[in-house]
């Protein structure tokens, strides 16, 4: 397997930079991913079903221009592009309290303005997992997204929990301010970033839109490794969200719980994440790749089965472990597949690839969503989170019925760049994974 020893302390500057945002990035979203449905739930007194639809809008806009974003990002500055959608989102999430305080507040606005910001996600998420590889160079994607993907879960732990906290002390509209801050200040961190650092534009971008579009499509679904994974990864999204999308609702209004504890439960799989990177790498290094992907997924089915158990008392710890084992698993195929696809993807094609993963992983959150709201609607709110639990235990089987089942290690496509791409010169070098 292909390593770098050196130290994460000698990682470039463009990389210190793209973690920066990370980071910041991250917070943000983190108290955001509870502050919309908890104002949704408690100030706008949504239903069940208007939760789920919430839930559909944030991830819709993957769904209406993720494919022909790809196109876009592999003909645009991706740089640029991951400002512009930071300064967009930043000001959308700043109209939620600005609306409540001067009593204008809707779910209607909430609707736009999560489907909007949705928008500006789908368009920094393929510029940035494209930008990636050009910036740590393809040797490194391993223990780059290992880097960024325990960040990533850490900010998940702490952000929750602080979500929760903020929610209870301030209200749901104004801690939305933090997350408006924090696209600010990661557009402001984008903006300083060396243009060296950034990606040449492809010499593809002159073949026609229709074409482009095709051949990123036929690169995802006619490779017989990228092919699982995607259908993996996708059947995990909407599994996991027809849970995740009725949690407020069971802790707000079923158990009487507040924000904060919802919070704290959420965290307890920011735990499960952050565990989860941290071992995919040794876990990838000793059994394999391939085996890395699917063999976790068996081993926490059956303790998915404790979430919709949830109830006050011993029951919710037991559900909170099942949610930990889930995000574990999840936490190790967010590092191995991140890695795997940008590691099988020649840079002209980089973003393009990216917007099929990210057209097929968030479509499935949001039919997850729609699902779970109608099922809540008019089925139970518990009928979801066992639809869920059920679903999840299944999802390893794309991955242990194909080529990818015993992959030792993916292969990886050169880059044009070579080896310059991987630090300045005058300092020798060292995501979340989605």
């Amino acid at each position: 397997m292909i390593t770098d020893p050196r130290p994460t302390a000698r990682w470039s500057r463009a990389f210190r930079q793209l973690y920066a945002v990370s980071v910041v990035g991250g917070i943000g979203q983190q108290v955001a991913l509870l502050a919309v449905p908890v104002l949704a739930v408690d100030v706008l007194r949504a239903t069940p079903a208007q939760v789920g639809l919430l839930g559909v809008l944030g991830t819709a806009a993957f769904l209406l221009i993720g494919l022909p974003a790809g196109v876009w990002v592999d003909r645009a500055d991706r740089r640029t592009v991951m400002i512009f959608a930071d300064l967009v989102r930043s000001a959308l999430f700043a109209s939620v309290p600005v609306a409540w305080w001067a009593g204008w507040l809707t779910i209607g606005q909430l609707y736009l303005v999560v489907l909007l910001a949705g928008a500006g996600t789908v368009f920094f998420d393929v510029a940035e997992q494209s930008y990636l590889p050009a910036v740590v160079g393809r040797e490194r994607l391993l223990a780059a997204n290992s880097l960024l993907v325990s960040t990533g879960a850490t900010i998940q732990i702490g952000g929750r929990a602080l979500g929760g906290f903020l929610v209870q002390l301030l209200s749901a509209p104004v801690a939305l301010v933090l997350n408006a801050l924090a696209y600010l200040v990661s557009a402001l961190v984008l903006a300083r970033l060396r243009p060296d650092a950034a990606p040449a534009r492809q010499a593809g971008r002159r073949d026609g839109f229709g074409r482009q579009l095709a051949e990123g499509v036929r690169h995802v679904l006619g490779n017989p490794l990228l092919r699982p994974l995607v259908l993996s990864l996708a059947s995990i999204n909407l599994t996991v969200n027809l849970m995740t999308t009725m949690l407020p609702v069971v802790f707000l209004r079923e158990l009487g719980l507040g924000a904060g504890a919802l919070g704290l439960f959420l965290g307890a799989g920011g735990v499960g994440a952050l565990v989860g990177a941290v071992t995919a790498r040794p876990l990838a290094d000793r059994i394999g790749h391939g085996r890395a992907l699917w063999l976790p997924g068996l081993i926490v089915a059956p303790l998915g089965a404790l979430v919709p158990l949830l109830d006050t008392g011993p029951a919710l710890w037991l559900a909170g472990f099942g949610w930990l084992a889930t995000a574990w698993r999840t936490g190790i195929g967010n590092v191995i597949g991140v890695s795997l696809r940008q590691r099988c993807t020649p840079d002209a094609l980089l973003g393009r690839m990216n917007a099929v993963f990210r057209f097929l992983l968030f479509g499935a959150i949001a039919v997850g969503a729609a699902l779970s709201g109608l099922l809540g609607q008019y089925a139970g709110v518990r009928t979801a989170l066992w639809l869920g639990a059920a679903g999840a235990a299944l999802t390893w089987l794309p991955i242990f019925c194909s080529p990818l089942r015993a992959l030792a290690e993916p292969p990886t496509v050169a880059s044009p760049r070579g080896p310059a791409t991987v630090a300045d010169a005058s300092a020798p070098p060292a995501r979340t994974g989605r």
